[in-house]
């Protein structure tokens, strides 16, 4: 399996809906797509075996690996939709209040350039009630960085996407789902996977502040997401249009049932540890 299907807990996420054990996922017979992006779904820079199978969040993308010369590309759905089948909200939940924000973020190769003082200033003019700032691991490691934040709020990390199979920690999302349905709004600088993912878990979104940009960024790429989803972006979004377009994006409607996920994924011949998960 390559190592980018198991970021986030993707990989474990999966078995855990087709009723196999989470915590050891099998070999998936291809590669998941690891996180939103305007390209095929897959890493940049990172090698593939040509000729091996693609698992991708929406149709958009699906068309674009195709335009691309990945034609063997198939729609599943963001994995966390699949999670949201795995944990539905409980009925007896708190009210939801605040605002949950995640600063663009870095990367082990590239780090983020900004003035971090002037992020928070605005989000603090622009939010009602209490702010919990989301750092990604890259920066919650950056004494600098984190302090920057925690002086004028709750600030948390949902944990390290992984790498060659190590110190993955899978429980990511399951975090990113609890804090996300914690709060009325999901806010960040830039248009990203935690945006889609607080739309699905039923956040009102937010895409404003200064931008920042990465070391080395390819700045069009940058220019042409806030160019192609301008319903995205603001610090007030019309509901109904946002949401149609972020679940869009994660490829609502492709979820699949556990058996035909398992048979897409290699996995039929796999003996289940647990009872599989049905859609509602």
């Amino acid at each position: 399996m390559h190592h980018a299907n198991h970021f986030y807990g993707h990989a474990h996420i999966l078995a855990e809906y087709c009723g196999l054990d989470p915590e050891h996922p099998p070999r998936i017979d291809g590669y998941v797509q690891h996180g939103w992006n305007v390209v095929d779904g897959l890493g940049l820079g990172t090698p593939y075996m040509p000729g091996r199978p693609i698992f991708v969040y929406s149709e958009r993308t699906r068309r674009r690996a195709w335009s691309m010369g990945r034609r063997q590309a198939t729609v599943i759905g963001a994995p966390f939709l699949y999670l949201l089948a795995l944990r539905p909200a409980a009925p007896d939940a708190p009210p939801r209040e605040g605002t949950i924000y995640y600063p663009f973020h870095g990367w082990e190769k590239q780090q983020v350039l900004g003035d971090h003082q002037r992020q928070v200033d605005e989000i603090l003019e622009t939010e009602q009630g209490p702010v919990t700032f989301c750092l990604y691991w890259n920066e919650y490691r950056n004494d600098r960085v984190r302090t920057a934040y925690e002086q004028y709020g709750r600030v948390v990390c949902h944990g390290y996407r992984g790498q060659q199979w190590l110190d993955t920690d899978r429980h990511f999302l399951d975090k990113q789902l609890t804090e996300l349905r914690r709060h009325r709004r999901v806010a960040s600088n830039r248009l990203s996977s935690a945006i889609f993912h607080g739309v699905a878990a039923g956040c009102e979104p937010a895409v404003y502040g200064d931008p920042m940009q990465l070391d080395r960024e390819d700045e069009p790429t940058a220019e042409r997401i806030r160019r192609e989803w301008p319903e995205l972006h603001g610090k007030h979004l019309d509901g109904p249009a946002v949401r149609a377009s972020a679940l869009a994006e994660l490829g609502d409607g492709f979820v699949a049932s556990p058996a035909e996920l398992r048979a897409m994924l290699g996995w039929t011949e796999l003996h289940r540890t647990a009872p599989a998960r049905v859609p509602a």
